[in-house]
Protein backbone atom coordinates (compact mmCIF):
# COMPACT_ATOMS: atom_id res chain seq x y z
CA UNK A 1 0.00 0.00 0.00
CA UNK A 2 2.99 2.46 0.38
CA UNK A 3 3.90 2.51 -3.10
CA UNK A 4 -0.17 3.16 -4.14
CA UNK A 5 0.47 5.90 -1.69
CA UNK A 6 4.02 7.23 -3.23
CA UNK A 7 2.63 7.22 -6.70
CA UNK A 8 -0.09 8.85 -5.78
CA UNK A 9 1.24 11.50 -3.71
CA UNK A 10 4.24 12.00 -6.78
CA UNK A 11 1.75 12.68 -9.14
CA UNK A 12 0.00 14.82 -7.26
CA UNK A 13 3.47 16.73 -6.44
CA UNK A 14 4.23 16.44 -10.24
CA UNK A 15 0.68 18.24 -11.27
CA UNK A 16 1.52 20.89 -8.69
CA UNK A 17 4.64 21.59 -9.84
CA UNK A 18 3.62 22.30 -13.66
CA UNK A 19 0.79 24.39 -12.47
CA UNK A 20 3.20 26.68 -10.38
CA UNK A 21 5.45 26.76 -13.31
CA UNK A 22 2.90 27.91 -15.31
CA UNK A 23 1.08 30.89 -12.95
CA UNK A 24 4.12 33.41 -13.77
CA UNK A 25 3.13 33.29 -17.46
CA UNK A 26 -0.47 34.02 -17.01
CA UNK A 27 -0.69 37.65 -17.17
CA UNK A 28 -3.91 38.81 -19.72
CA UNK A 29 -7.13 37.08 -20.34
CA UNK A 30 -6.06 35.45 -23.35
CA UNK A 31 -3.28 33.70 -21.49
CA UNK A 32 -5.71 32.48 -18.32
CA UNK A 33 -8.86 31.60 -20.67
CA UNK A 34 -6.93 30.58 -23.62
CA UNK A 35 -3.13 29.77 -22.85
CA UNK A 36 -2.35 32.90 -24.81
CA UNK A 37 -3.20 30.94 -28.27
CA UNK A 38 0.48 29.58 -28.13
CA UNK A 39 -0.63 25.73 -27.99
CA UNK A 40 1.89 23.34 -30.39
CA UNK A 41 0.31 20.37 -31.54
CA UNK A 42 2.36 17.93 -29.17
CA UNK A 43 0.29 19.61 -26.11
CA UNK A 44 -2.75 20.12 -27.93
CA UNK A 45 -3.28 16.39 -28.73
CA UNK A 46 -2.52 15.42 -25.31
CA UNK A 47 -4.61 17.75 -24.03
CA UNK A 48 -7.44 17.35 -26.09
CA UNK A 49 -7.03 13.14 -25.26
CA UNK A 50 -7.14 13.66 -21.10
CA UNK A 51 -9.92 16.29 -21.59
CA UNK A 52 -11.86 13.75 -23.70
CA UNK A 53 -10.96 10.29 -22.21
CA UNK A 54 -12.02 10.76 -17.94
CA UNK A 55 -14.62 9.21 -15.70
CA UNK A 56 -17.10 8.71 -18.51
CA UNK A 57 -15.00 6.11 -20.21
CA UNK A 58 -12.72 4.98 -17.05
CA UNK A 59 -15.42 4.54 -15.03
CA UNK A 60 -19.20 4.76 -17.26
CA UNK A 61 -17.38 2.92 -20.02
CA UNK A 62 -15.41 0.47 -18.05
CA UNK A 63 -18.88 -0.57 -16.25
CA UNK A 64 -20.61 -1.43 -19.38
CA UNK A 65 -17.47 -3.48 -20.10
CA UNK A 66 -17.52 -5.14 -16.98
CA UNK A 67 -21.03 -5.98 -17.48
CA UNK A 68 -21.66 -6.57 -21.23
CA UNK A 69 -18.51 -6.85 -22.86
CA UNK A 70 -17.11 -5.46 -25.79
CA UNK A 71 -20.72 -3.49 -26.93
CA UNK A 72 -19.15 -1.11 -24.58
CA UNK A 73 -17.35 0.25 -27.93
CA UNK A 74 -20.64 2.07 -29.10
CA UNK A 75 -20.22 4.84 -26.83
CA UNK A 76 -17.03 5.11 -27.63
CA UNK A 77 -17.29 4.84 -31.52
CA UNK A 78 -19.15 7.82 -30.90
CA UNK A 79 -16.21 9.34 -29.96
CA UNK A 80 -14.91 8.15 -33.05
CA UNK A 81 -17.04 9.16 -35.90
CA UNK A 82 -17.05 12.26 -34.58
CA UNK A 83 -13.44 13.28 -34.57
CA UNK A 84 -13.26 12.13 -38.19
CA UNK A 85 -15.81 15.12 -38.53
CA UNK A 86 -14.09 17.35 -36.21
CA UNK A 87 -10.69 17.29 -38.73
CA UNK A 88 -12.69 19.59 -41.06
CA UNK A 89 -14.03 21.74 -38.06
CA UNK A 90 -10.98 22.39 -36.61
CA UNK A 91 -9.05 24.95 -38.38
CA UNK A 92 -12.09 26.80 -39.20
CA UNK A 93 -12.59 27.11 -35.50
CA UNK A 94 -8.90 28.52 -35.17
CA UNK A 95 -9.62 30.52 -37.86
CA UNK A 96 -12.46 31.61 -35.57
CA UNK A 97 -10.36 32.33 -32.69
CA UNK A 98 -12.51 33.64 -29.86
CA UNK A 99 -12.70 32.28 -26.52
CA UNK A 100 -15.80 29.98 -26.07
CA UNK A 101 -18.72 28.56 -27.67
CA UNK A 102 -21.29 31.25 -26.31
CA UNK A 103 -18.77 34.16 -28.46
CA UNK A 104 -19.51 31.44 -31.29
CA UNK A 105 -23.31 31.33 -31.00
CA UNK A 106 -23.70 35.54 -30.49
CA UNK A 107 -21.00 36.37 -33.84
CA UNK A 108 -23.35 33.80 -36.43
CA UNK A 109 -26.50 34.47 -34.24
CA UNK A 110 -27.34 36.53 -31.50
CA UNK A 111 -27.30 37.60 -27.78
CA UNK A 112 -29.89 35.51 -26.81
CA UNK A 113 -28.39 32.28 -28.31
CA UNK A 114 -25.34 33.15 -26.07
CA UNK A 115 -27.19 33.74 -23.19
CA UNK A 116 -28.86 30.23 -23.74
CA UNK A 117 -25.39 28.87 -24.58
CA UNK A 118 -24.00 29.59 -21.19
CA UNK A 119 -26.98 27.78 -19.53
CA UNK A 120 -26.85 24.34 -20.93
CA UNK A 121 -22.97 24.75 -21.07
CA UNK A 122 -23.48 25.07 -17.09
CA UNK A 123 -25.55 21.88 -16.66
CA UNK A 124 -23.57 20.08 -19.06
CA UNK A 125 -19.98 20.46 -17.73
CA UNK A 126 -21.19 20.84 -14.26
CA UNK A 127 -22.44 17.67 -13.73
CA UNK A 128 -19.92 15.91 -15.93
CA UNK A 129 -17.47 17.31 -13.44
CA UNK A 130 -19.43 15.90 -10.38
CA UNK A 131 -18.88 12.31 -11.73
CA UNK A 132 -15.11 13.07 -11.93
CA UNK A 133 -15.29 13.50 -8.51
CA UNK A 134 -17.20 9.93 -7.73
CA UNK A 135 -14.16 8.52 -9.94
CA UNK A 136 -11.65 10.57 -7.65
CA UNK A 137 -13.51 9.05 -4.36
CA UNK A 138 -13.87 5.30 -5.56
CA UNK A 139 -9.44 5.40 -6.10
CA UNK A 140 -8.74 7.00 -2.79
CA UNK A 141 -11.35 4.46 -1.03
CA UNK A 142 -9.86 1.84 -2.74
CA UNK A 143 -6.34 2.68 -1.77
CA UNK A 144 -7.09 3.66 1.79
CA UNK A 145 -10.22 2.24 2.53
CA UNK A 146 -9.87 2.44 6.49
CA UNK A 147 -9.10 5.68 6.22
CA UNK A 148 -11.15 7.80 3.59
CA UNK A 149 -14.70 6.68 2.44
CA UNK A 150 -15.82 7.17 -0.85
CA UNK A 151 -17.50 10.61 0.36
CA UNK A 152 -14.50 11.80 2.00
CA UNK A 153 -12.50 11.07 -1.50
CA UNK A 154 -15.41 13.19 -3.14
CA UNK A 155 -14.28 16.42 -1.10
CA UNK A 156 -10.43 15.44 -1.10
CA UNK A 157 -10.82 14.80 -5.32
CA UNK A 158 -12.60 18.33 -5.37
CA UNK A 159 -10.05 20.89 -3.63
CA UNK A 160 -7.33 19.17 -5.62
CA UNK A 161 -9.23 20.23 -8.97
CA UNK A 162 -10.06 23.49 -7.62
CA UNK A 163 -6.98 24.07 -6.69
CA UNK A 164 -5.11 22.92 -9.58
CA UNK A 165 -7.51 24.57 -12.27
CA UNK A 166 -7.77 28.27 -10.72
CA UNK A 167 -4.13 28.77 -10.61
CA UNK A 168 -3.07 29.00 -14.37
CA UNK A 169 -6.36 28.49 -16.32
CA UNK A 170 -6.07 26.75 -19.69
CA UNK A 171 -1.72 27.06 -19.79
CA UNK A 172 -2.03 25.21 -16.13
CA UNK A 173 -4.47 22.71 -17.54
CA UNK A 174 -2.97 22.26 -21.17
CA UNK A 175 0.67 21.14 -19.81
CA UNK A 176 -0.60 18.91 -16.65
CA UNK A 177 -2.42 17.00 -19.63
CA UNK A 178 0.43 16.63 -21.68
CA UNK A 179 2.45 14.92 -18.46
CA UNK A 180 -1.12 12.54 -17.50
CA UNK A 181 -1.88 11.80 -21.09
CA UNK A 182 2.08 10.17 -21.97
CA UNK A 183 1.57 8.66 -18.69
CA UNK A 184 -2.14 7.37 -19.16
CA UNK A 185 -1.05 5.86 -22.98
CA UNK A 186 2.38 4.10 -21.75
CA UNK A 187 0.34 2.43 -18.44
CA UNK A 188 -2.51 1.34 -19.64
CA UNK A 189 -1.00 -0.02 -23.25
CA UNK A 190 1.25 -2.02 -20.86
CA UNK A 191 -1.00 -3.12 -18.58
CA UNK A 192 -3.12 -4.73 -20.80
CA UNK A 193 -0.85 -7.98 -22.03
CA UNK A 194 0.15 -8.19 -18.09
CA UNK A 195 -3.24 -8.30 -17.00
CA UNK A 196 -4.40 -10.83 -20.02
CA UNK A 197 -1.40 -12.77 -19.15
CA UNK A 198 -2.63 -13.61 -15.59
CA UNK A 199 -5.90 -14.34 -16.51
CA UNK A 200 -4.11 -17.89 -18.31
CA UNK A 201 -4.07 -16.05 -21.79
CA UNK A 202 -6.74 -14.32 -24.27
CA UNK A 203 -8.59 -17.86 -24.83
CA UNK A 204 -8.91 -17.92 -21.10
CA UNK A 205 -10.77 -14.63 -20.65
CA UNK A 206 -12.88 -15.99 -23.55
CA UNK A 207 -13.50 -18.97 -22.15
CA UNK A 208 -14.42 -17.50 -18.92
CA UNK A 209 -16.91 -15.43 -19.61
CA UNK A 210 -20.07 -15.42 -21.83
CA UNK A 211 -20.30 -15.40 -26.12
CA UNK A 212 -22.01 -11.99 -25.96
CA UNK A 213 -19.38 -10.52 -24.39
CA UNK A 214 -17.00 -10.84 -27.41
CA UNK A 215 -19.67 -9.58 -29.79
CA UNK A 216 -20.64 -5.96 -30.56
CA UNK A 217 -24.47 -6.23 -29.87
CA UNK A 218 -24.64 -8.73 -27.07
CA UNK A 219 -28.08 -8.35 -25.86
CA UNK A 220 -28.56 -4.42 -27.05
CA UNK A 221 -31.07 -3.62 -29.98
CA UNK A 222 -29.90 -1.44 -32.53
CA UNK A 223 -31.77 1.68 -30.94
CA UNK A 224 -29.93 1.12 -27.33
CA UNK A 225 -26.62 1.13 -29.12
CA UNK A 226 -27.58 4.15 -30.45
CA UNK A 227 -28.18 5.53 -27.80
CA UNK A 228 -24.86 5.08 -26.76
CA UNK A 229 -23.41 5.59 -29.49
CA UNK A 230 -25.43 9.41 -30.54
CA UNK A 231 -24.73 11.46 -27.23
CA UNK A 232 -21.44 10.92 -27.44
CA UNK A 233 -20.32 11.55 -31.18
CA UNK A 234 -22.88 15.34 -30.69
CA UNK A 235 -21.38 15.78 -27.29
CA UNK A 236 -17.96 15.89 -29.37
CA UNK A 237 -19.05 17.44 -32.05
CA UNK A 238 -19.73 20.90 -30.50
CA UNK A 239 -17.61 20.14 -26.82
CA UNK A 240 -16.66 24.02 -25.95
CA UNK A 241 -13.74 22.65 -23.82
CA UNK A 242 -12.64 20.69 -27.35
CA UNK A 243 -13.23 24.34 -29.16
CA UNK A 244 -10.93 26.08 -26.81
CA UNK A 245 -7.90 24.19 -27.22
CA UNK A 246 -8.59 24.55 -31.20
CA UNK A 247 -9.02 28.69 -30.22
CA UNK A 248 -5.37 27.96 -28.04
CA UNK A 249 -3.64 26.41 -30.78
CA UNK A 250 -0.50 28.30 -32.33
CA UNK A 251 -2.34 28.33 -35.88
CA UNK A 252 -4.52 26.41 -38.14
CA UNK A 253 -2.02 23.29 -38.99
CA UNK A 254 -1.63 22.64 -35.64
CA UNK A 255 -5.11 22.38 -34.63
CA UNK A 256 -5.49 20.21 -37.58
CA UNK A 257 -2.55 18.01 -36.88
CA UNK A 258 -3.50 17.95 -33.01
CA UNK A 259 -6.91 15.99 -34.67
CA UNK A 260 -5.26 13.09 -36.08
CA UNK A 261 -2.91 12.39 -33.31
CA UNK A 262 -6.64 12.75 -30.87
CA UNK A 263 -7.81 10.19 -33.52
CA UNK A 264 -5.42 7.73 -33.24
CA UNK A 265 -4.45 8.44 -29.24
CA UNK A 266 -8.28 7.88 -28.28
CA UNK A 267 -9.04 4.53 -30.12
CA UNK A 268 -6.23 3.17 -29.26
CA UNK A 269 -6.57 4.18 -25.11
CA UNK A 270 -10.90 4.09 -25.40
CA UNK A 271 -10.22 -0.20 -27.10
CA UNK A 272 -7.74 -0.62 -24.30
CA UNK A 273 -9.68 0.46 -21.48
CA UNK A 274 -12.55 -1.66 -22.48
CA UNK A 275 -10.16 -4.98 -23.18
CA UNK A 276 -8.91 -4.45 -19.55
CA UNK A 277 -12.59 -4.48 -18.38
CA UNK A 278 -13.41 -7.58 -20.31
CA UNK A 279 -10.49 -8.86 -18.80
CA UNK A 280 -10.89 -7.85 -15.31
CA UNK A 281 -14.17 -9.63 -15.54
CA UNK A 282 -12.67 -13.05 -15.64
CA UNK A 283 -9.81 -12.25 -13.51
CA UNK A 284 -12.33 -10.88 -10.77
CA UNK A 285 -16.01 -12.19 -11.09
CA UNK A 286 -17.19 -11.99 -7.90
CA UNK A 287 -16.42 -10.15 -4.86
CA UNK A 288 -16.63 -6.48 -3.91
CA UNK A 289 -15.70 -4.92 -7.61
CA UNK A 290 -18.72 -7.06 -9.33
CA UNK A 291 -20.84 -4.94 -6.64
CA UNK A 292 -19.36 -1.93 -7.80
CA UNK A 293 -18.35 -2.58 -11.45
CA UNK A 294 -17.25 1.12 -12.30
CA UNK A 295 -14.27 0.51 -9.86
CA UNK A 296 -12.88 -2.41 -12.11
CA UNK A 297 -9.86 -0.80 -13.79
CA UNK A 298 -8.60 0.33 -10.67
CA UNK A 299 -9.85 -2.48 -9.37
CA UNK A 300 -7.32 -4.15 -11.64
CA UNK A 301 -4.45 -1.69 -10.78
CA UNK A 302 -4.67 -2.80 -6.80
CA UNK A 303 -5.32 -6.05 -7.24
CA UNK A 304 -3.96 -8.06 -10.32
CA UNK A 305 -0.42 -7.51 -9.68
CA UNK A 306 -0.20 -7.46 -6.23
CA UNK A 307 1.46 -10.94 -5.88
CA UNK A 308 4.12 -10.61 -8.77
CA UNK A 309 7.41 -9.50 -8.93
CA UNK A 310 8.24 -5.93 -7.52
CA UNK A 311 8.30 -4.15 -11.41
CA UNK A 312 5.14 -5.34 -11.85
CA UNK A 313 3.48 -4.30 -8.82
CA UNK A 314 5.07 -0.92 -9.91
CA UNK A 315 3.30 -0.93 -13.47
CA UNK A 316 -0.32 -1.84 -11.08
CA UNK A 317 0.63 0.93 -8.92
CA UNK A 318 1.28 3.51 -12.10
CA UNK A 319 -2.39 1.97 -13.73
CA UNK A 320 -3.74 3.19 -10.51
CA UNK A 321 -1.94 6.41 -10.60
CA UNK A 322 -2.79 7.31 -14.45
CA UNK A 323 -6.39 6.40 -13.71
CA UNK A 324 -6.27 8.51 -11.12
CA UNK A 325 -4.41 11.24 -12.43
CA UNK A 326 -6.80 11.03 -15.82
CA UNK A 327 -9.90 12.07 -13.83
CA UNK A 328 -8.15 15.10 -12.21
CA UNK A 329 -6.89 16.06 -15.80
CA UNK A 330 -10.68 15.41 -16.96
CA UNK A 331 -12.30 17.40 -14.29
CA UNK A 332 -9.69 20.43 -14.35
CA UNK A 333 -11.13 20.71 -18.49
CA UNK A 334 -14.44 19.99 -17.65
CA UNK A 335 -14.66 22.24 -14.55
CA UNK A 336 -12.35 25.19 -16.65
CA UNK A 337 -14.05 26.03 -19.36
CA UNK A 338 -18.31 26.69 -17.96
CA UNK A 339 -15.71 29.08 -15.59
CA UNK A 340 -14.87 31.05 -18.57
CA UNK A 341 -18.56 31.18 -19.72
CA UNK A 342 -19.21 33.23 -16.62
CA UNK A 343 -16.14 35.29 -17.28
CA UNK A 344 -16.42 35.87 -20.81
CA UNK A 345 -19.63 35.44 -21.57
CA UNK A 346 -21.63 37.47 -18.57
CA UNK A 347 -18.85 39.20 -16.25
CA UNK A 348 -17.10 40.71 -19.10
CA UNK A 349 -20.15 40.54 -21.41
CA UNK A 350 -22.52 42.37 -19.43
CA UNK A 351 -21.11 43.26 -16.54
CA UNK A 352 -17.82 44.95 -16.83
CA UNK A 353 -16.67 44.79 -20.64
CA UNK A 354 -13.42 47.39 -19.13
CA UNK A 355 -12.49 45.14 -17.09
CA UNK A 356 -8.71 44.80 -16.20
CA UNK A 357 -6.81 41.66 -16.68
CA UNK A 358 -6.60 41.66 -12.91
CA UNK A 359 -10.08 41.61 -12.80
CA UNK A 360 -10.17 39.20 -14.68
CA UNK A 361 -8.36 36.78 -13.29
CA UNK A 362 -9.70 37.08 -10.18
CA UNK A 363 -12.90 36.48 -11.35
CA UNK A 364 -12.05 33.50 -12.74
CA UNK A 365 -10.25 31.46 -10.40
CA UNK A 366 -13.71 33.04 -8.06
CA UNK A 367 -16.07 31.08 -10.74
CA UNK A 368 -13.70 27.95 -11.06
CA UNK A 369 -14.02 27.57 -6.91
CA UNK A 370 -18.26 28.10 -6.80
CA UNK A 371 -18.58 25.90 -9.67
CA UNK A 372 -16.41 23.48 -8.37
CA UNK A 373 -18.54 23.33 -5.56
CA UNK A 374 -21.75 23.16 -7.39
CA UNK A 375 -20.38 19.45 -9.29
CA UNK A 376 -19.16 18.64 -5.87
CA UNK A 377 -23.00 19.05 -4.36
CA UNK A 378 -23.95 17.13 -7.29
CA UNK A 379 -21.59 14.44 -6.52
CA UNK A 380 -23.36 13.96 -3.12
CA UNK A 381 -26.54 12.88 -4.88
CA UNK A 382 -25.50 10.77 -8.26
CA UNK A 383 -25.24 6.83 -8.03
CA UNK A 384 -25.01 5.88 -11.29
CA UNK A 385 -22.02 7.58 -13.36
CA UNK A 386 -22.72 6.30 -16.92
CA UNK A 387 -26.43 7.29 -16.09
CA UNK A 388 -25.13 10.93 -15.47
CA UNK A 389 -22.89 10.80 -18.37
CA UNK A 390 -25.69 10.04 -20.80
CA UNK A 391 -27.59 12.79 -19.15
CA UNK A 392 -24.69 14.99 -19.70
CA UNK A 393 -23.84 14.20 -23.09
CA UNK A 394 -27.68 14.14 -24.16
CA UNK A 395 -28.50 18.20 -23.06
CA UNK A 396 -25.15 19.39 -25.04
CA UNK A 397 -26.02 17.21 -27.90
CA UNK A 398 -29.10 18.37 -27.97
CA UNK A 399 -29.05 22.14 -27.46
CA UNK A 400 -25.48 23.32 -28.85
CA UNK A 401 -24.45 20.59 -31.19
CA UNK A 402 -26.81 21.29 -34.11
CA UNK A 403 -26.80 24.75 -33.57
CA UNK A 404 -22.70 25.24 -33.72
CA UNK A 405 -22.29 22.41 -36.84
CA UNK A 406 -25.05 25.06 -38.60
CA UNK A 407 -23.04 28.22 -37.41
CA UNK A 408 -19.68 26.38 -39.15
CA UNK A 409 -21.49 24.80 -41.89
CA UNK A 410 -25.54 26.74 -42.85
CA UNK A 411 -25.65 29.41 -44.13
CA UNK A 412 -29.53 29.60 -44.16
CA UNK A 413 -29.62 28.87 -39.99
CA UNK A 414 -31.18 31.77 -38.54
CA UNK A 415 -30.68 33.56 -35.01
CA UNK A 416 -34.71 32.60 -34.46
CA UNK A 417 -33.77 29.16 -35.31
CA UNK A 418 -30.84 28.68 -33.43
CA UNK A 419 -32.60 30.20 -29.76
CA UNK A 420 -35.95 27.40 -30.17
CA UNK A 421 -33.33 25.11 -30.86
CA UNK A 422 -31.20 25.61 -27.88
CA UNK A 423 -34.18 26.36 -25.54
CA UNK A 424 -36.03 23.36 -26.96
CA UNK A 425 -33.22 20.91 -26.49
CA UNK A 426 -31.75 21.54 -22.96
CA UNK A 427 -36.13 21.71 -21.94
CA UNK A 428 -36.68 18.18 -23.24
CA UNK A 429 -33.48 16.91 -21.70
CA UNK A 430 -34.21 18.37 -18.58
CA UNK A 431 -37.49 17.48 -18.27
CA UNK A 432 -37.80 14.05 -20.02
CA UNK A 433 -37.31 11.87 -16.49
CA UNK A 434 -40.50 14.11 -15.52
CA UNK A 435 -42.26 13.97 -18.78
CA UNK A 436 -41.58 10.18 -19.56
CA UNK A 437 -43.63 8.05 -17.06
CA UNK A 438 -46.40 9.64 -18.51
CA UNK A 439 -45.83 8.64 -22.19
CA UNK A 440 -46.64 5.40 -24.07
CA UNK A 441 -44.43 2.56 -23.13
CA UNK A 442 -42.18 2.51 -26.96
CA UNK A 443 -41.28 6.12 -26.41
CA UNK A 444 -41.60 6.60 -22.34
CA UNK A 445 -38.75 3.96 -21.97
CA UNK A 446 -36.05 5.20 -24.04
CA UNK A 447 -33.63 7.64 -23.06
CA UNK A 448 -34.09 11.27 -23.76
CA UNK A 449 -31.42 11.82 -26.63
CA UNK A 450 -34.02 10.60 -29.67
CA UNK A 451 -36.76 12.85 -28.50
CA UNK A 452 -34.50 15.98 -27.32
CA UNK A 453 -32.70 15.52 -30.45
CA UNK A 454 -35.49 15.27 -32.81
CA UNK A 455 -36.95 18.40 -30.84
CA UNK A 456 -34.02 20.68 -31.43
CA UNK A 457 -33.78 19.49 -35.29
CA UNK A 458 -37.07 20.25 -35.97
CA UNK A 459 -36.85 23.91 -34.52
CA UNK A 460 -33.51 24.49 -36.62
CA UNK A 461 -34.39 23.60 -39.83
CA UNK A 462 -38.61 24.42 -39.51
CA UNK A 463 -37.72 27.96 -38.08
CA UNK A 464 -34.95 28.31 -40.17
CA UNK A 465 -36.92 28.01 -43.70
CA UNK A 466 -39.62 30.24 -42.00
CA UNK A 467 -37.83 33.66 -40.70
CA UNK A 468 -35.61 35.50 -42.93
CA UNK A 469 -32.25 35.08 -43.77
CA UNK A 470 -29.56 36.88 -41.78
CA UNK A 471 -27.14 35.88 -45.10
CA UNK A 472 -24.46 35.73 -42.53
CA UNK A 473 -21.48 33.89 -43.62
CA UNK A 474 -20.73 30.56 -42.10
CA UNK A 475 -18.12 31.06 -39.25
CA UNK A 476 -14.14 29.82 -40.63
CA UNK A 477 -15.39 31.32 -44.27
CA UNK A 478 -13.89 34.72 -45.31
CA UNK A 479 -16.38 37.45 -44.50
CA UNK A 480 -17.72 35.47 -41.23
CA UNK A 481 -18.04 37.40 -38.02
Amino acid sequence: MNLYTAVIAAIVLVLLTVSLARLGKVKTKADYLVAGRTLPAFVLIFTLLSSWIGSGSLLGGAENAYKHGFVALWQAAGGWAGLLLIYFIAPRARKFAQYTIPDLLEARYNQTARVLGVIAILLTYTAITSYQFIGGGDILHLIFPEFVTPILGRYIIAAFVILFTAIAGMSSVAYMDLFIGLLATVTMCLALPVLVHRAGGWQAVHAALPASHFTVFDDLSLIQCLELFLPTCLLLLGNQSMYQKFFSAKSEKDARRAVVGWIVGTILLETVIVAIAVTGSALFPTGEVSKAPREILAYCGLHGFGDASAPLRLLGALLMGAIFAKIVSTANNWLFSPATNLVNDIYVRYMQPEASNKKVLIVGRLMVVLLGLWSLFQSLGTESVLKKALYAYTIYSAALTPVILAAFFWRRATSAAAVASIAVGTVVTVSWDTVAPHLPGAIGHRDAIFPALLASLVCLVAVSLSTASSDKATLGEPGAA
